[in-house]
């Protein structure tokens, strides 16, 4: 006995409702171990940068960008390390940085870098994924009306340029005709100058 049609849509609405309660949760609690582990590097007096974030939280560093309060609590302890290095600095800024601080902050940077690579890679096959699954769940029948209406105006176009095509060469005709006039006027028009006599 078949089910009715109205039961595999409450189920499908059953799966999907249960699938974004998931993720909501999943992103909570990405959330959370994130700003634990910016809370984390503050309390330990550890740099804060969106790597190290995304490594204690076991996060990608796009999630990091994307997540306001997460981006938010990182640029607010960049900025209070910033701050309190600059209010316990005895010296210059510039005499206390050092070549391992530089070398460093350059690894730093070159992982982040492969990271925000990767995370591009994966978001670019997710989009390509996604766009072919759309493409495959577009009804047959919907393409082959499509198809059919840009035959139609395509034919429509060439009918509307054959049109103007024989409108130009008509008026070309005509324009080669009223020239031929012309010149055989202004003819006309010189001999009968020559043909008056001189006073």
């Amino acid at each position: 006995m078949k089910r009715p049609a109205a039961s595999g849509g409450n189920d499908r609405n059953t799966r999907v409702e249960r699938l974004r309660v998931s993720r909501a949760k999943d992103s909570e609690d990405k959330t959370r171990r994130a700003l634990d582990a910016v809370d984390g590097l503050l309390r330990s007096g550890r740099r804060v940068t969106v790597t190290q974030v995304a490594r204690d939280a076991s996060v990608s560093t796009w999630f990091v960008y994307n997540q306001p309060q997460v981006h938010q609590a990182v640029q607010v302890g960049i900025t209070a390390q910033r701050a309190r290095g600059r209010q316990n600095s005895l010296v210059p800024e510039a005499s206390q940085v050092s070549p391992a601080g530089l070398r460093t902050d350059l690894a730093l940077a070159r992982e982040e870098i492969k990271d925000l690579k990767q995370e591009r890679d994966r978001l670019r096959n997710r989009v390509r994924l996604s766009l072919g699954a759309e493409l495959e769940g577009l009804n047959r029948n919907n393409l082959i009306e499509r198809v059919q209406q840009i035959e139609q105006r395509n034919a429509a176009l060439e009918q509307a340029l054959s049109e103007a095509r024989s409108q130009i060469a008509a008026l070309e005709s005509k324009l080669r005709e009223a020239e031929d006039d012309l010149t055989a006027a202004r003819a006309g028009l010189r001999r009968a100058m020559r043909a008056v006599p001189s006073p």
